[in-house]
């Protein structure tokens, strides 16, 4: 995708498919809130991600966006995903248009994710906080988009199939809630409804 304008375009016309749904009965869950912060480079849009620091208890070491459980303080849940982006990577909220959410996504780990979609406008340079992020990177969204790129595979948990996507990029492995929440955000801007 070359500009964020398109991207704007493409999210407001593109009707939003469910998520691969994963087993969740008899899972307490907790709300939480993403942030899918793309932002114009000059190799088109890309995706910002951090990585989780290996000393978490949740987590750690795995790829994430910003994002994390609501505070008093948050309006809503949206509110959540922008304090959080601002507190792990030094995003301002005011930076940010949110174009809308994604459909809920619940995780097995105990987690009712709300991902907030996100324009970045102005250049932006991530400041880490080290007891949260041990690294940020970004994705063209381009390579995203591609379905080869996406691979979901399907386990049994508990007799049901459960599914988990994987997204390999470079040396890195996003998976889990974060590949599959990425994998609904393609597949609504490309029309993909299954």
């Amino acid at each position: 995708m070359d500009n964020l304008a398109q991207l704007r375009t493409r999210f407001a016309l593109s009707a939003s498919p469910q998520p691969r749904r994963v087993a969740t009965e008899g899972i307490r869950l907790r709300s939480a809130a993403v942030l899918l912060a793309l932002y114009q480079t000059p190799r088109g849009v890309e995706l910002l991600l951090t990585q989780r620091p290996t000393h978490l208890k949740a987590h750690p070491g795995q790829i994430a966006f910003p994002g994390g459980k609501p505070e008093p303080e948050d309006n809503d849940i949206i509110a959540t995903a922008l304090r959080e982006a601002w507190e792990e990577v030094a995003l301002a909220p005011q930076q940010v248009e949110v174009l809308g959410c994604l459909p809920v996504h619940n995780t097995l780990t105990g987690f009712s994710i709300t991902p907030v979609v996100g324009l970045v406008h102005q250049a932006f340079t991530p400041i880490l906080d080290a007891n949260e992020v041990a690294d940020s990177f970004s994705v063209p969204l381009d390579f995203l988009l591609a379905p080869q790129n996406r691979k979901t595979l399907w386990f049994p948990r508990k007799k049901k199939p459960t599914p988990i996507t994987f997204i390999p990029y470079q040396q890195r492995l996003i998976w889990g809630a974060t590949a599959a929440i990425i994998d609904t955000f393609c597949r609504q801007l490309t029309n993909e409804l299954d």
